[in-house]
């Protein structure tokens, strides 16, 4: 995922793979919305910014200590203005789609239930002529120049304002907000549109990435999305593509327009590509140009809206070739659905203006779904914001909504978290792997989409050894050719493509990369074998047979593997952002998976190397595959509200493989071939999303939604919670009730046993206390209800809040749970006198090492060498562990490595110092190792320090007295002291462990430390 802002993971200067966008870039500046306006020049694409490098500097370091090559990035932050800035200001009436009436002579706009907008209705524009004059009156009072106006799905416009004019706008009650104009991106994890040169080739023939699920060849109908109107949000379209070239008419209730611009045509609006927009006014506005390359035009330079369009409704196509290669039959989950086009990106990026714009027209031309793969790194920080209102109104006219969830792969970091929107995680439904096996007979499965050489192991050389250090040759770069013909070369990731041109210019036979650090599994096709390990622990394999054998390594590289680079499939893709939702409470998201790894569609020659087809992967290619099976369901059932659709396609849903964890996979994997008759629908009210959208603090736990998430509940108290349950199909049904998962949690649902008429409504009241589940983790599950012929399933989620409330998932790191017991303090979710009490302090232990070192700057691996492992046992009723390193040394670098078993838990590798600590809050019983690496060193030899404590619960130590305020209030801070009754023994780190009391429940506190260096 990428946003405007860039973001980087920088381990001792190794880069990683970030998307990174670039909004520098120079064009001709007109209004987007005129068909005239168009950029000229060559055709070439520049860099689009794609950047496989670490965004704030890409400094290279020898990973053996050597120097580095500095290549900085494209990327330029942008400070926040100070005079003169863009703005979207939203007005207090109602938009076309949302008026209910109530000012006179002026008719209702919105539709009924089961009804589609009439958007250009007498009564449509006479309220958009009353909205007009109002506006007028705004920006007059406030001397304000309007530029771009939104009546359809949003009332208000953009503009350039002063701090001045903010002011006066946000003082006036006919505004209802002014919200300083934002850049989004787009969601996807793959380079994509890269640097232009075509240096890309081919999988395997019969490599498993078709990434649609309708075949190639079927008829026309409801099941193919016939009649429906998919509206594309994104970097525009390449028309030209086979996945687009059929005739057909425009369907009925079809309002849209073909806006021309450079090679873009009236004729390219042929009916399966029903119409075509452009919107920059904001982009132009902010950054003064379009990027190098781009065109004010519908036409896709980058190819990312071409790919997103082709997987929601492309055409069926015999034998996709790319580089020479037949990849077989693809088609778009919906073929026969139509596609509108709404360019809103501009180089992969756009303006929250320039988007609002696009929903407004999209909705106006009577679109009936809407694709967004277009997100904010990190995700959603703020809710209601100006698009999310936009959406609201577009779904309460009956447009579905699909969004992607993100793709930064971990939690707490969901873009799109709308409960009106559907938000989609990426899931792994084809295995791409390949194999290396190296001399000692070790293999590592890693992720290709490259015919990889098989036959017999040839030379393996790592690049750093094969080149120019100061280079960068452990990365590919200053290569020397007599060391590397015909051999396989390993490096480290850092921008694939220039890495592989460079290893294939200079004769190497198979080029394998790992990243030291870890990263995603994500794949592209390049014009040469390759094999990528994306794992900290393949990476550590690898590196440590190289420093083992620098002049004898062999390696065999095939295609296949043996499934073990994922769990199974489906499963959640690795860089699938996950929940909870940090924005709202009482959400779930991702409400689902879809197929978005390694998926072969259409795309933009230009910005893809001259192809027509290529492989991309990310949450924006799963976000169109629950367009495309909304778009048939929406032909199917015309009388579903977006709400309907949501429901079921989410409780008809299909665990993954690897998890059932509704935080990773929402309701689970799309099973579009149930959804068609799902029996019961569970949709919220319309009042009741408005209310949503409207609330400062949304908290979406009682809106009626297909799942229960209860993020940061008062862990004391019971919730009730109720569910209405709409029959939507032809009969009557009993329906049985069960809940599976949810240890420790009390739950209950009645009537355990309903019967629902078709058309009609049951009411179940459900409520969950906590029992013995743990405080401040995540509790998972699910409710069924089950007939002869259905099965409805929504997801549960459950986080008793004790003393740290926090926006992520559980991964045994807590966050919040050490303190010093000097000034410690908590955030209790709680109300009322509490009470507490302490093991005490007891000391760390510490013990001296020596061990050998050998490498200097190398890659962790268990077994190599500068790597000591040491064991402790953790016994049952543990309130923690801690293992801190130390040494001397100023010239050694340490890392500590904390494992249960073969599990990683914790990773400690700052790479300033060697004063590292691992640590788990209420260990799971069982033996941890402890693994301290030299990563770097001043000689052959280290010396070091381990300390450890493992604290009971139980635990009986140096006395010492737990001051505490009488009562607490939920959501403050209190502070409270842990003060040993004794003095302890000086410059000796003590530990201990407190427990808090609330109405009789025991909460887990601390882990508190005597130094005063730290805060976590």
């Amino acid at each position: 995922m990428a946003t405007s802002t860039s973001s980087t993971r920088r381990r001792r200067g190794l880069a990683v793979p970030l998307l990174v966008l670039t909004l520098a870039g120079a064009g001709t500046v007109a209004t987007a919305g005129t068909a005239s306006a168009a950029s000229t020049g060559s055709t070439r694409v520049a860099d689009s910014g794609l950047d496989f490098r670490s965004a704030e500097n890409g400094d290279r370091v020898d990973l053996t200590g050597g120097g580095g090559r500095t290549r900085k990035s494209d990327t330029k932050q942008k400070s926040t203005p100070t005079g003169p800035a863009r703005y979207v200001v939203e007005l207090a009436e109602e938009p076309v789609t949302t008026y209910t009436g109530g000012i006179s002579g002026l008719a209702r706009t919105r539709p009924a239930p089961g009804k589609r907008l009439e958007p250009h209705s007498a009564a449509a524009k006479a309220y958009r002529q009353h909205l007009g004059i109002q506006r007028s009156a705004v920006a007059e009072a406030a001397k304000v120049k309007v530029d771009q106006v939104f009546t359809t799905a949003f009332d208000g416009f953009s503009a350039t304002l002063t701090p001045t004019q903010v002011d006066a706008l946000k003082r006036d009650k006919r505004v209802r907000s002014v919200t300083a104009s934002q850049a989004f991106s787009i969601n996807q994890a793959t380079p994509g549109a890269a640097t232009p040169t075509p240096t890309a080739t081919a999988a395997p023939t019969g490599a498993a990435t078709a990434a649609v699920q309708t075949p190639a060849g079927s008829k026309p109908g409801s099941d193919t999305g016939a009649g429906i109107v998919i509206g594309v949000l994104d970097s525009g379209i390449w028309p030209d593509s086979p996945s687009f070239a059929k005739t057909m008419p425009a369907p009925a209730g079809w309002h849209g327009t073909c806006q021309t611009g450079w090679a873009f045509v009236v004729e390219h609006c042929n009916g399966k590509i029903v119409g075509a927009r452009y919107f920059a006014d904001t982009y132009l506005a902010a950054t003064g140009g379009l990027p190098e390359g781009e065109f004010l035009s519908p036409r896709d330079m980058i190819g990312h809206g071409t790919h997103t369009a082709s997987t929601a409704a492309g055409l069926p196509v015999e034998h996709v070739t790319i580089s020479g290669r037949d990849f077989g039959s693809i088609s778009g989950v919906a073929p026969d659905a139509q596609i509108a086009v709404y360019k809103v990106l501009w180089g992969g990026s756009g303006y929250d203006a320039d988007i609002i714009a696009g929903i407004d027209a999209a909705v106006a031309d009577g679109v009936q779904v809407l694709n967004y793969s277009i997100g904010k790194q990190l995700g959603d920080w703020e809710p209601n914001t100006p698009i999310g209102t936009a959406f609201l109104n577009a779904t309460l006219a009956g447009v579905f909504v699909s969004a992607s969830a993100g793709n930064d792969g971990f939690s707490g970091a969901i873009s799109n978290a709308q409960p009106w929107v559907t938000t989609v995680g990426a899931a792994v439904t084809n295995v791409n792997e390949g194999t290396v096996q190296l001399g000692n007979g070790t293999k590592i499965v890693g992720a290709s989409l490259d015919v990889l050489p098989g036959g017999q192991p040839r030379p393996l050389v790592f690049g750093e050894q094969a080149g120019n250090v100061e280079d960068g040759s452990a990365y590919c770069y200053g290569l020397d050719r007599a060391k590397v013909k015909d051999k396989v070369v390993a490096c480290a990731l850092d921008h694939p493509y220039d890495q592989v041109a460079e290893a294939k210019a200079n004769g190497a036979a198979a080029l394998v990369l790992f990243d030291p650090w870890g990263n995603f599994r994500v794949n592209s096709i390049y014009d040469f074998p390759v094999l990528y390990l994306n794992t900290k622990e393949q990476a550590g394999k690898l590196f440590n047979y190289l420093m083992r054998h620098p002049t004898d390594g062999t390696a065999l590289v095939t295609s296949g593997g043996d499934g073990s680079s994922v769990p199974g499939v489906p499963s959640v893709a690795d860089y699938s952002s996950t929940g909870p939702d940090k924005t709202h409470n009482g959400l779930m998201k991702p409400d689902l998976v879809a197929p978005g790894t390694d998926i072969i569609a259409a795309v933009s020659p230009p910005g893809n190397f001259g192809r027509q087809y290529d492989a991309y992967s990310g949450t924006s290619m799963a976000a169109p595959q629950v367009a495309g099976a909304a778009a048939i369901l929406r032909a199917q059932h015309p009388d579903w509200s977006p709400g309907a659709v949501a429901s079921a396609l989410r409780t008809t849903a299909t665990d993954t493989v690897g998890t059932d964890n509704p935080l990773a996979q929402g309701s689970g994997m799309l099973a579009l071939d149930r959804a068609d008759d799902p029996g019961l629908v569970i949709e919220p009210a319309a009042a009741d999303l408005v209310a949503f959208g409207a609330a400062a603090q949304p908290d979406g736990r009682d809106l009626n939604l297909p799942s229960i998430s209860l993020r940061e509940y008062d862990g004391t108290k019971q919730v009730t919670l109720t569910r209405k349950l709409t029959n939507v199909g032809g009969k009557q049904e009993t329906y049985q009730t069960s809940v599976t998962g949810l240890p420790g949690m009390q739950v209950n649902v009645s009537p355990k046993v309903v019967t629902v008429p078709p058309g009609k409504t049951a009411t179940v009241t459900i409520t969950l206390r906590r029992g013995s589940a743990p405080w401040d983790r995540y509790v998972t599950g699910a409710i069924t209800w089950r007939s002869a012929a259905h099965q409805v399933r929504i997801p549960v989620a459950a986080r008793p809040w004790g003393i740290s409330p926090r926006i992520y998932d559980d991964n045994l790191e807590e966050f919040g749970r050490l303190v010093n017991g000097a000034y410690g303090w908590m955030e209790p979710g709680f109300t009322g006198k509490i009470s507490g009490r302490s093991t005490g302090y007891t000391p760390v232990q510490w013990d001296s090492y020596s061990m050998p070192t050998v490498v200097n700057g190398g890659v962790f691996d268990p077994e190599a060498l500068g790597v000591r492992a040491h064991t402790f046992t953790v016994p049952a009723g543990s309130a923690g562990i801690v293992v801190q390193t130390a040494t001397d040394d100023p010239n050694a670098n340490l890392d500590l490595w904390l494992y249960k078993g073969d599990k990683l838990v914790y990773q400690s590798a700052a790479d300033w110092h060697s004063s590292e600590r691992a640590w788990v809050f209420m260990p799971e019983a069982g033996t941890y190792t402890a693994y301290v690496f030299a990563q770097a060193t001043g000689g052959p030899t280290v010396d070091y320090r381990l300390g450890h404590v493992i604290l009971s619960r139980d635990g009986h130590y140096a006395p010492a007295t737990l001051e505490l305020p009488a009562r607490v209030e939920r959501g403050t801070t209190p502070s409270y002291k842990l003060r040993p009754n004794a003095p302890l023994e000086e410059n000796v780190e003590y530990w201990a462990y407190t427990e808090f009391s609330i109405n009789g429940e025991v909460v887990p506190g601390h882990l508190a430390s005597t130094t005063q260096y730290f805060w976590e």
